[in-house]
């Protein structure tokens, strides 16, 4: 089999999620870590985009976590993580784009939103995820698993997990912390936390705080001659 050479960087959670599929697919890969903020330049021929993630295997390069994480369930099939029936393999596939189109601009806006009312248009489409979550996700399709689709985890797990271990950043600079009456959601955390996969990504909680304060914290002002 050709080999796998990843593009990445440590603190991007979209490239977590590639990490977490190749973990969970206990594939063997050579992990190539990309300064985002001075990028070589020989990275614009590896990724169109410019962005991590990015796959490089068997001759092919490949952006896009969503897309990448596909590809990879395609041509290393065992250890399924999607569905077999189509219509749950589509089910699956709407709640990546939920993460992708709801959860994390909601979660962004909470974090980076410039003023008080953008941060609280933020919170408002944040709880309203996190509430559906619970409700048509776990609630109705991972019965008594604590997973999307039941014992196992999925593409969709993946796809949300990598903003639940930056949540702390939520907490310490916007109090925004997870609410407590979500209990389907606790239990999932909780469960996907405890995967080797996630044990052998994971930072540390102040490595996040320190990647997400220039977020919230204003720049410093040059000194006056």
């Amino acid at each position: 089999m050709a080999p796998l050479t990843v593009f990445s960087a440590r603190a991007c959670p979209f490239a977590h999620r590639t990490r977490l599929v190749l973990g969970e697919k206990q594939l063997e890969f050579e992990l190539v870590e990309i300064d985002l903020q001075n990028k070589p330049t020989w990275f614009n021929a590896v990724s169109v985009y410019g962005k991590v993630p990015a796959l490089q295997h068997d001759g092919h390069r490949i952006v896009e976590s969503a897309i990448i994480n596909e590809y990879l369930e395609e041509v290393f099939p065992e250890t399924p993580l999607l569905p077999k029936a189509p219509a749950a393999r589509a089910a699956a596939r709407i709640w990546i784009d939920f993460a992708n189109t709801r959860f994390v601009p909601a979660w962004g806006s909470v974090l980076r939103g410039a003023t008080e009312p953008q941060r609280e248009a933020g919170r408002r489409d944040l709880e309203a995820a996190l509430e559906y979550i619970e409700s048509a996700g776990l609630g109705q399709l991972s019965g008594a698993g604590p997973f999307w689709f039941g014992a196992e985890p999925s593409l969709v797990d993946i796809a949300f997990y990598p903003w639940f271990e930056r949540w702390a950043a939520l907490e310490h600079y916007r109090a925004v912390p997870v609410p407590a009456k979500l209990e389907r959601l606790a239990r999932w955390r909780s469960a996907l936390s405890e995967r080797p996969s996630v044990k052998d990504t994971e930072n540390p909680t102040s490595f996040y705080l320190e990647r997400y304060a220039k977020f919230v914290e204003p720049p410093r002002q040059a000194a006056s001659a």
